[in-house]
């Protein structure tokens, strides 16, 4: 790795900790830089996905005002971490074709419910109104399948993790991005400790990407406490269709 590598990867770890906290989907950012520099798609994505990890940490300081009360935080790790585990072993085991056709239309699906939030609220019934068993069994649905997806891909994982919470959580958009950031971090930690023991990491290009996503999503999460939840929601319904287009675009080109 030559200087101009590592100054590539440094800012797009800046700029993916930065996106990661503010809507998600930084590993858009850090992942084609990676194969930039050299290294073939699985050791990137698994590399990755061990580097963006800080940043994830860093989004939790910086959002930890807004987080749920700890019953509700330690009803939803259980889930979150065998979610990771099983969706991290699957990128291990099975080829990754099938799936890459898949994930712009999840990503593309769950912007959408992002943005007809309201008009799906009417639909299937405002989270105040639901039975508490059926809006725990919901919650734990969503974080169960947000796990999944993030144990083996994890590129739009927050665009997906808001859109799915902001659905079935009576709480501001703030309040949701909050909770997305430590589910989001409870992923990375899950996949770091799985691909760390079976997975082709390159510890070079961690190096030099993990510092700099910790600044980003520092910086982003305390950004995030300072929008409106209308410009947040546009930011991010924005982001998560042009992350959708350009996977559908990867996978069929």
């Amino acid at each position: 790795m030559d200087v101009s590598d590592a100054a590539l990867l440094l800012a797009a770890g800046l700029a993916a900790g930065t996106v990661n906290a503010v809507a998600g989907g930084g590993s858009l950012i850090t992942f084609p830089a990676m194969i930039a520099v050299g290294l073939p798609p699985v050791p990137a994505n698994v590399s990755n996905s061990v580097a963006v990890f800080p940043g994830y940490v860093a989004s939790v300081a910086g959002s930890r005002q807004d987080l749920p009360p700890r019953r509700t935080l330690a009803a939803l790790v259980p889930t979150a971490i065998v979610g990771t585990i099983a969706g991290a072993l699957l990128l291990l085991a099975t080829p990754a074709r099938a799936f890459e056709l898949v994930v712009p239309f999840l990503v593309l699906g769950a912007t959408a419910v992002l943005a007809f939030q309201d008009p799906l609220r009417r639909l299937v019934g405002h989270p105040r109104d639901l039975p508490p068993r059926r809006r725990t069994v919901t919650v734990q649905a969503m974080v169960a399948v947000g796990a999944v997806y993030g144990g083996y891909f994890g590129a739009a994982l927050g665009v997906m993790l808001v859109a799915g919470l902001a659905l079935v959580l009576d709480a501001t958009l703030a309040r949701v991005t909050a909770l997305k950031n430590l589910l989001s971090a409870l992923v990375g930690l899950t996949t770091l400790v799985v691909f760390a023991l079976f997975g082709p990491v390159n510890w070079a290009a961690v190096a030099v990407v993990a510092p700099a996503t910790l600044v980003g999503g520092y910086a982003g999460a305390r950004l995030v406490r300072r929008l409106p939840s209308v410009v947040l929601k546009v930011l991010i319904v924005v982001f998560g269709t042009s992350i959708g287009l350009y996977l559908l675009w990867r996978a069929l080109r």
